[in-house]
């Protein structure tokens, strides 16, 4: 099984959604300016959305960050995103912006704290995305 790196501000949404999953993960630092951890294995990465209205600063300062280490990139394999549907075409719009820059699926988009059908959407399709054989092997 990968690895689960997520992001969660100070409302703690996220955070409540990683911890439902009950699958081993690690948070990244609220500040910007703290150290990110380094990935050791492939990772998912869970992180929400923080847009202006015309979609200006979608990804956290920490996440881009961690996402600047160019170790971390490399082991990246998909980003599930959140966000609040209030927010029209901004919802979970940092899942599309690390997708497209770091070249990796969105996996899934999850509204707030997600719900527990999201809860067993996200741990389905994790078990599946890690259980899946590469299909490059020899």
């Amino acid at each position: 099984m990968g690895g689960l790196f997520y992001f969660s501000s100070g409302s703690g949404n996220t955070a409540r959604l990683v911890g439902k999953l009950g699958l081993p993960a690690t948070r990244l630092p609220v500040s910007a300016a703290a150290t990110p951890p380094c990935a050791t294995e492939p990772f998912v990465l869970i992180c929400p959305t923080y847009a202006d209205g015309a979609g200006r600063g979608a990804v956290a300062k920490p996440v881009i960050a961690f996402l600047n280490l160019a170790a971390n990139r490399a082991l990246l394999r998909g980003v599930i995103a959140g966000g609040n549907r209030s927010f029209g075409r901004t919802f979970a719009m940092a899942g599309d912006v690390i997708a497209t820059k770091c070249k990796v699926p969105v996996l899934y988009r999850f509204e707030l704290a997600g719900t527990e059908t999201d809860i067993a959407r996200i741990r389905a399709g994790l078990e599946k995305l890690w259980d899946t054989p590469c299909l490059m092997q020899a």
